[in-house]
């Protein structure tokens, strides 16, 4: 029986599927997607029933404008997000765009913290500066951790100040499984999320600044005339 891989770029990894270092497939099924232009639903039975035979221990997969749930797998079971905590980094950013508090064009320090985060970076220097587009462009294609915590500073005040912004977004979204301890992803006792919450907030996130996906779809672009390529979750 031919098997698929699925796609694991950053949009379906947290629309998708909550499996961040096992690689998932799904097996030929006569399961019926629903979409706007298609009237037919998954029943009960199939939602239950993992039909996709997913590798993940949770997933979820809705209809961005609606929020209906077409498939579900442990939707509320707690996990760590790792990186995919970053969706609501970029949410609480665009709606700084959105309400002029920040511009695309402006210069974004990076500060000593910022700088010293480790794991996936760019490896900001504190003596540099970054617009919000080039910022923006960092998080959603090479996953920056440098990146997004000089944008919470830069938003915020501090990391801290800024981590308040996303516990409150996230209650505000009826994210109720969800706690958040850092900006980034990297493991933290008590950082945790699930699928059904990394929907809703990724659903706020392609509602709120569509253009998004004009960063999210990159898979290999020039930052400080170096290559960046898309981060594999």
């Amino acid at each position: 029986m031919r098997k698929f891989k699925l796609l694991t770029s950053f949009l379906l990894v947290f629309m998708l599927i909550f499996c961040f270092s096992l690689p998932c497939f799904a097996e030929e099924t006569t399961y019926v997607w629903s979409n706007l232009s298609d009237k037919s639903t998954a029943t009960s039975t199939e939602t239950t029933n993992d039909t996709l035979n997913l590798e993940s221990p949770s997933a979820i997969l809705i209809e961005q404008t609606t929020g209906q749930v077409l498939y579900e797998k442990n939707c509320h079971e707690k996990l760590r997000p790792a990186s995919v905590t970053k969706v609501m980094s970029l949410l609480l950013i665009v709606e700084a765009l959105n309400e002029g508090k920040i511009t695309l064009k402006d210069s974004v320090p990076c500060s000593e913290n910022a700088a010293s985060m480790g794991g996936s970076q760019i490896w900001l220097d504190p003596r540099e500066t970054l617009t919000v587009d080039e910022m923006l462009k960092a998080i959603c294609v090479a996953s920056a951790n440098d990146c997004v915590v000089a944008m919470a500073e830069y938003i915020a005040g501090s990391e801290e100040a800024f981590v308040q912004m996303m516990n409150d977004k996230a209650k505000m979204l009826g994210m109720k499984d969800t706690t958040f301890k850092n900006c980034h992803g990297l493991d933290e006792d008590g950082h945790v999320t699930s699928s059904y919450d990394i929907s809703l907030m990724s659903k706020a996130l392609l509602n709120t600044y569509p253009k998004i996906t004009n960063y999210t779809t990159i898979w290999m672009d020039s930052l400080r005339d170096r290559k960046i390529w898309a981060y594999k979750y």
